[in-house]
């Protein structure tokens, strides 16, 4: 897997599991029995998956006696949308294009209907 941050996010974000884990985050931080409660998985497997969020800097690990707490980083989720806003602003300026496009060409329809 590539380093690149961005690259990291989206390999992190292309499982559903860590997906509905950084949801959780999203309402406060949470340990590893917390995250794993809804998916029935090993705490294993859910600290591997924790593992690839935080090898993407979407959560961090703190230390609280003997929990490690994770909490959500939404650093790399702002530098997704700015990377997504470019093709957003392609994707909008191709609709608007597309919608003049039909508005005319109904216009045009309409004016030659008979009567």
């Amino acid at each position: 897997m590539s380093g690149d941050p961005l690259s990291l996010t989206f390999a992190a974000l292309a499982d559903p599991t860590r997906r509905a884990m950084l949801a959780r985050l999203a309402q406060g931080a949470a340990s590893v029995t917390e995250l794993g409660e809804p998916f029935g998985l090993s705490q294993p497997t859910i600290s591997n998956h924790l593992k690839v969020l935080q090898r993407a800097g979407l959560i961090t690990r703190s230390r609280d006696g003997q929990l490690r707490p994770a909490a959500l980083n939404t650093a790399p989720l702002v530098a997704l949308d700015h990377w997504l806003g470019d093709y957003r602003r392609f994707w909008e300026l191709n609709l608007e294009r597309l919608d003049h496009f039909v508005t005319a060409l109904q216009a045009q329809e309409s004016n030659h209907e008979p009567e």
